[in-house]
């Protein structure tokens, strides 16, 4: 049934099928970046792109992908190496306590851990929330953390940062909003050390993010991005003001970064440091954003 049912998919929407399909496979890391970029950005934004003038905010990362190549990013994306950097830039009191640092599954000891915490990898987006260690599936979150750990995130859309990033599982401290149940993540689009943008992403916890984007005098607009917009209120949180004077510092002599952070009855904790949202293969809804946003994008020198 599942074979029809991709036959069906593959059929119906082929652009999407052989992206999916292409991204990240083997004999693609044959390709330049260059090419590489061109034939999935095709497939997945269904644009030709331009590396000789970019315009959108979209390609534009692909370019600072190919030409912006500063080997500061690769401490920035990697999820243990940053946590000193930032706290040498804002303080240690903005940093989430991580519980451990191991090279491999089998290293963790589990009956010293509290009965909640997070599993990451330092190097992509592998992650284990649990909630209560009793409940958890051990064997579902080895499955995924080694199979992240043997995974190399450069290859899926040539966000070079990753590249050279060891792979190491960090364990952090569990931590919840006022909301009691998730952490709403405050994602701040900056440009040369200047918040211009942010979004907020909810509903995590119940498996249907949201995202909801507001300018810097917190009014909400009318963007879609990869997720539709929550369906309740979402209320400025205490102390926004030091959330863009943090996104602010971090962001400092940078062309572009999109700033992470949490804010858990007003103390704000650093989440991560992303410099090609999406891959920047998500396209926005409406499309003049991408334009609007891009035109805030000023490329500097290239740079390999």
């Amino acid at each position: 049934m599942n074979f029809f049912l991709r036959c069906f998919n593959a059929f119906k929407h082929p652009r999407a099928s052989l992206f999916n399909h292409i991204r990240g496979a083997r004999w693609t890391h044959l390709l330049s970046d260059k090419t590489y970029l061109r034939i999935i950005y095709y497939l997945r934004v269904n644009k030709i792109l331009h590396f000789k003038n970019p315009k959108s905010f979209n390609e534009k990362l692909q370019w600072l992908k190919v030409y912006n190549r500063d080997p500061l990013y690769t401490i920035l994306v990697d999820k243990l190496k940053s946590k000193k950097w930032v706290a040498n830039k804002i303080g240690q009191e903005h940093i989430i306590p991580f519980l451990g640092v191991y090279d491999k599954w089998e290293d963790i000891d589990f009956s010293i851990l509290p009965d909640q915490f997070v599993i990451k990898c330092t190097h992509n987006c592998g992650v284990v929330i649990c909630t209560d260690k009793n409940k958890l599936d051990i064997n579902k979150a080895k499955a995924t953390i080694e199979k992240s750990l043997h995974e190399n995130y450069y290859y899926f859309s040539r966000e070079w940062p990753y590249k050279n990033v060891p792979p190491k599982i960090l364990i952090e401290k569990y931590m919840v909003d006022e909301s009691g149940t998730e952490l709403k993540d405050y994602k701040f689009f900056c440009f040369n050390g200047e918040p211009k943008l942010f979004f907020i992403a909810t509903d995590r916890n119940i498996n249907d993010v949201k995202f909801d984007f507001f300018d810097m005098d917190f009014n909400h607009l009318p963007i879609r991005n990869g997720h539709d917009n929550a369906s309740h209120l979402i209320t400025k949180p205490e102390k926004f003001d030091e959330m863009i004077e943090i996104a602010r510092t971090l962001s400092k002599d940078m062309p572009h970064v999109r700033v992470d952070l949490y804010n858990i009855n007003g103390t704000i904790y650093f989440g991560e440091m992303t410099f090609f949202h999406f891959g920047g293969m998500t396209p926005f809804e409406p499309e003049k954003w991408d334009y609007e946003i891009g035109s805030w994008l000023e490329l500097p020198k290239k740079r390999k």
